[in-house]
């Protein structure tokens, strides 16, 4: 993944941005030393407080998140949870309006770190501070392909510092209970070279506690017994990354760059669960105790080539990238089951679990002007490599002897080979009236190797996918949005894979083989304008899904629960969108966002039946920003995330509260303190209502963590003078990389 940790963070004294547009740099200004001392520039925290205004392009939303002051010490996770219908549980799981049918880009391209059971892990350890922007994608056009799930698309744009000469920037942070993380970031830009790199290290995680409350029928007498279970799980992570990126422009027209990232974090964490399950008129009830001791690491590395060149024709490019990246992960799992019921023997396992995931990206996008209007077609191959091992033994107590449970034990790879074409052209009718209209053609050929059991099979097939963007301006001040686009959900390895996967002793998982692709057809219409001096976003939506996968659960044994996936009859949401951003004070800043949404899913139940759920939820994010002083800024986060479906249940709304503070010590130095989730009142609730089974799942998280820490700038200027007088740190979204084109804006393929 393209520069993932680069942590180049504008840590240099800023004013807000509306101080910044008042105060533009005169041609005849004095030198800063002909100033008086008391006219000296003040000490101010390195933070830009106007709040994230989204830069919004035909297809896209864009939110800065450069202005979260907890940036400093956060984490991705965090970052995304700042964008308007953006939500990333504790565990990593990412929804955007309630679906977690979410396709994650670097700088426009996937990653093999954020894709599977990698995504939630990667974001935990990726620093906020890398990250320039996020770009909000609902209805993706024909330049998006359809890997890693399809459906909407999250971009993060990270940070690029092309100014001449050096910069470097130093991060340290501490934490409660031994956390900390800290980072190192530099560049240095003179002539036609530019080298930027980066390191950083965290020690973090989340402990856990859960509750499991589960009343299953009993097909042999027809009542419902209960079963519990309560759980623990604890664990801090080492986790670390360095990356570098060079660029070098041939000439006017050409500049070539060359990246390389290599990030790595540790599995530990020990665990322990009580089981109490209800006696049967088959089985008689059991309760006992499991510990788990789980390590391991995973490795991330990946590296890049990209071409850009400038034609003759205005806004004329050609950009050529190659983008390798990999994921290896592996974990060993010791359990240990202690009886205190009858005379069951205790009993010891074993669990190995290696998977990996490589992808090949090789893409170009050509864009020229066309009949007034602005024509774009590009190429993409790709191949998509999924590899697990997982081997589980029983261990004797007594004499530790190991024996392999075929059961239990699964090796499956999976091969994806896409091959597609893309056409798009943007034509500015009127002085009111702009349309983007664009076709995709994607070839998909899938290779799957079921190892254990000896079965191969291969499916290939071919999707044509259109989308259609306009925009319309209504005033100075407002302008309209519609959109539609059609998008290919392909099931990834894990969703395919038969083999059962023990998870404890109450759940098993298994793919689905039989599983189709979900298609999605997705309509917009928004409306964007000024109100009371504040940007003010409303977006009205509507998805439908045809053939959607959803998870399916049914018991294979006494009490014990298998997760897979089917495809539904069918689903669809709506809702209503909006943002509200702006200074309400000079001091005060409000960033605001709401999600109104309806969802409905039609599936199968496990009597066979088909049983429609629907669900209303509100969603919604309110953040203030208060200078107290020009050295002290405040920030208050409340995020509330609504109710949303999950195939045969659904999940219950949470809320968290975070609170951070910076003080700037000089203008080279901030100190910055936060504190997530200060009322720990995040959790993770799930209930199932269905005609055999009827469960509560409650997992809660360490989440009120404090962390404090330092940032100190190296290099660029040192008053806030200097700095008003600057453009803000990077290009706005979109632009080129060093000299005019180079990796920083979003790519396409």
């Amino acid at each position: 993944m393209h520069k993932i940790f680069l942590t180049a963070c504008l840590a240099a004294p800023l004013t807000t941005l509306a101080q910044t547009q008042a105060a533009p740099a005169k041609p005849d200004a004095k030198p800063a030393t002909s100033a008086k001392p008391k006219e000296a520039a003040p000490v101010v925290p390195s933070v830009t407080v106007a709040g994230e205004r989204p830069t919004n392009r035909i297809d896209r939303q864009v939110y800065d998140v450069k202005s979260d002051i907890s940036s400093t010490n956060g984490t991705a996770a965090d970052a995304l949870n700042n964008v308007p219908s953006v939500a990333v549980d504790p565990d990593g799981t990412v929804t955007l309006r309630g679906s977690s049918n979410v396709q994650i880009l670097v700088d426009g391209k996937p990653s093999a770190m954020l894709q599977g059971d990698n995504r939630g892990a990667t974001l935990q350890a990726m620093n906020a501070d890398d990250i320039e922007s996020v770009e909000v994608i609902n209805n993706p056009g024909a330049q998006f392909g359809n890997e890693a799930g399809g459906g909407p698309i999250l971009n993060l744009v990270m940070r690029r510092n092309r100014k001449p000469g050096g910069f470097a920037n130093v991060n340290a942070n501490a934490g409660y209970a031994g956390r900390y993380n800290s980072a190192a970031s530099g560049s240095y830009n003179e002539g036609p070279w530019g080298f930027q790199g980066g390191v950083n290290v965290r020690h973090d995680g989340r402990n856990s506690t859960a509750v499991v409350s589960r009343d299953r029928l009993d097909p042999a007498t027809g009542n419902f017994v209960h079963s519990s279970q309560t759980s623990s799980g604890a664990g801090l992570n080492d986790m670390g990354g360095v990356n570098g990126t060079v660029s070098y422009n041939l000439d006017q027209s050409d500049t070539l760059t060359a990246s390389a990232n290599y990030m790595a974090r540790g599995n530990d964490q020990h665990g322990i669960d009580h089981y109490l399950n209800g006696a049967t008129a088959g089985f008689p009830a059991t309760d006992y105790v499991r510990t788990t001791a789980r390590d391991g690491d995973a490795k991330n590395f990946s590296w890049g080539a990209r071409y850009d060149h400038k034609g003759q024709l205005p806004n004329e490019t050609l950009k050529i990238d190659l983008r390798v990246s990999a994921s290896e992960n592996d974990s060993n799992s010791a359990y240990a089951n202690d009886y205190a019921t009858g005379n069951l023997p205790d009993t010891r396992a074993h669990q190995r679990n290696d998977t990996s995931t490589h992808i090949v990206d090789f893409t170009g996008d050509y864009e020229r002007p066309l009949a007034g209007g602005s024509l774009k077609a590009g190429y993409k191959i790709a191949t998509n490599k999924n590899n697990f091992d997982t081997l589980y033994t029983d261990i004797n107590p007594q004499t530790s002897a190991a024996v392999v449970n075929p059961a239990r034990s699964n090796r499956f790879d999976l091969e994806e080979t896409v091959v597609a074409l893309y056409g798009s052209y943007q034509l500015k009718l009127n002085d009111r009236w702009g349309v983007l209209g664009g076709l995709r053609t994607e070839y998909t050929d899938m290779d799957i190797h079921q190892i254990t059991s000896g079965t191969e099979a291969k499916n290939s097939y071919t999707n044509l996918i259109p989308s259609l963007f306009a925009t319309y301006k209504a005033t100075e001040d407002a302008n309209m949005r519609f959109s539609y686009a059609r998008r290919i959900r392909r099931p990834n390895a894990n969703d395919l894979n038969p083999y059962v996967v023990y998870r404890d002793e109450f759940n098993v998982s298994s793919g689905n083989p039989m599983l189709k692709p979900t298609k999605t057809d997705s309509f917009e219409v928004g409306y964007e304008t000024k109100v009371a001096g504040l940007e003010t976003n409303l977006r009205g939506y509507y998805r439908k899904d045809t053939d959607a996968i959803v998870d399916y659960r049914t018991f294979i044994a006494n009490n014990v629960l298998l997760t897979t996936r089917q495809n539904g009859e069918g689903s669809h949401s709506s809702g209503l969108e909006f943002t509200v951003s702006g200074k309400l004070t000079p001091s005060l800043t409000l960033n605001s966002s709401g999600n109104l949404a309806r969802s409905q899913q039609t599936t199968q139940d496990d009597t066979g039946a088909l049983v429609t759920r629907t669900a209303n939820s509100l969603s919604g994010r309110v953040r203030l920003n208060y200078a107290y002083s020009a050295a002290t800024q405040v920030q208050m986060a409340l995020q509330m995330q609504g109710k949303t479906l999950s195939g045969q249940g659904y999940r219950s709304p949470n809320n968290t509260f975070n609170l951070s503070v910076r003080q700037a010590v000089t203008p080279r130095l901030s100190l910055v303190g936060t504190v997530t989730d200060l009322f720990s009142t995040n959790k993770m609730e799930t209930v199932i209502n269905s005609a055999t089974l009827r469960e509560t799942s409650t997992r809660r998280f360490d989440g009120r963590v404090f962390y404090v820490g330092l940032s100190y700038r190296l290099g660029g200027p040192a008053t806030a003078a200097e700095s008003n007088n600057e453009p803000r740190f990077g290009p706005p979204p979109g632009a080129g990389g060093p000299g005019r084109g180079g990796p920083g804006g979003p790519s396409d393929g």
